[in-house]
């Protein structure tokens, strides 16, 4: 198995989707994760999902998503003997996220400094929605506010429609992955130099990593982007999407050979003899007729038929799938970007995110199934010295 993380310890001080989501990916290649969750309730996602049921057991599809292969720990960090629990915890890690918004993990008595007074080798990775510093650093927000921040919305809609968000939580996600990118490149770095790392992780920063393009297009020359609705980037008027007879069709044919192969799929190698479309350059000057002309050719076919001609010739299309009809077919299966996981609480599968990548032609996916609340507490209190009389106390106190 791919377990290259074996042996660390991660001290998961997070909620909700992009710091479990890093931590989750930590424990996939190995790491012992330990959640760590207030005794009252715990992630504010074990109670949000579709299914009522496991909401109201804590067990929510939107905390099971990114909760696998972890170990769950409550306490109470507000008291001073929750905080020496804590501690003690510190000293057997490796790695401590947490985030919460900058300042607060201050107020709790456990910032970077201090940590790393404790472990003087601990990565310590902070993610949060604008960063460490900066004038909007207080602020607090979620996947949607960053997406209005970050100019994306304004790329997606059209002139028509107005900014539109994407359908996703894609921020969210690509954040928990940049952390956990950063977390496995800062253990390398105390390996080779014995010394505590801080890393700073933003939601913001990251959405604008994701239109690297833009960003680096605009600011050097000034460029601004326009809505493109469903439009290539390119502006290629042989890219982008097309009506089909029945659904659309998303198309990339951006250069003369693939210009070329698409009306070999077409049917219509003809157009090529047209004077206004045989040379990039008289495409480009009669990119609308051109457009026009694909657009009839497109209504003539469904979009499978289209589908199928174009990867024939070599040219990059898609029709425009649903979700259940992506899942449904035999790449989904081959990949294995979700894994179905037995669990007695349901008669049905969970099915769990796998590793973003597979290792030795392998998927790598999660072996544990999401704990229930302060499921392993006792246990790894007890492995770092806590006595049962200890845990006694401690649990009427209300601290665990």
């Amino acid at each position: 198995m791919f377990q290259p993380l074996a042996g660390l310890r991660v001290i998961d001080l997070t909620q909700v989707l992009a710091g479990p989501y890093a931590a989750y990916q930590l424990g996939l290649m190995g790491a012992e994760v330990l959640k760590i969750e207030t005794p009252d309730g715990g992630d504010w996602s074990r109670d949000k999902g579709d299914i009522a049921q496991l909401n109201a057991e804590g067990m929510g599809i939107a905390y099971l998503t990114q909760n696998a292969n972890k170990k769950s720990v409550t306490l109470n960090l507000k008291t001073p003997e929750g905080l020496a629990v804590m501690k003690r915890l510190i000293e057997s890690a490796d790695v401590f996220i947490e985030n919460f918004r900058p300042g607060a993990i201050t107020r709790l008595g456990l910032p970077f400094e201090t940590v790393r007074e404790i472990n003087p080798r601990i990565v310590y990775c902070s993610i949060s929605a604008y960063g460490q510093d900066g004038e909007f650093s207080h602020r607090p927000a979620y996947d949607h506010v960053i997406q209005g921040m970050c100019g994306i919305m304004k790329t997606t809609g059209t002139v028509d429609t107005g900014p539109q968000k994407v359908g996703a939580p894609y921020v969210d996600y690509a954040t928990g992955m940049n952390a956990a990118f950063a977390i496995v490149s800062a253990l390398h770095e105390t390996r080779r130099t014995g010394e505590a790392v801080h890393l700073d992780v933003a939601m913001l920063d990251t959405s604008m990593l994701l239109m690297a393009s833009l960003v680096t297009s605009h600011l050097t020359s000034g460029w601004m982007p326009r809505p493109a609705g469903n439009e290539a980037w390119s502006q290629s008027p042989s890219s982008g999407a097309f009506e089909t007879s029945d659904g659309l069709l998303m198309v990339a044919a951006n250069n003369d050979k693939q210009f070329r192969a698409l009306c070999a799929g077409l049917g219509r190698p003809d157009i090529l003899e047209d004077e206004r479309w045989r040379e990039p350059e008289a495409r480009r000057d009669n990119a609308a007729a051109l457009r026009a002309e694909l657009v009839g050719i497109f209504l003539s076919g469904t979009a499978s038929e289209w589908e199928k001609a174009l990867d024939s010739a070599g040219v990059p299309a898609s029709r425009v799938r649903s979700l259940d009809e992506v899942l449904a077919e035999g790449q989904a299966r081959t990949r294995s970007f979700a894994h179905a996981m037995s669990w007695d609480r349901q008669p049905r599968d969970i099915h769990l995110p796998t590793l973003g990548f597979k290792v030795n032609r392998e998927v790598v996916a999660p072996t544990q199934a999401p704990p229930e609340l302060g499921s392993d507490t006792r246990e790894v209190l007890k492995g770092i010295g806590y006595s049962e009389a200890d845990l006694c106390r401690l649990s009427e106190a209300a601290i665990i």
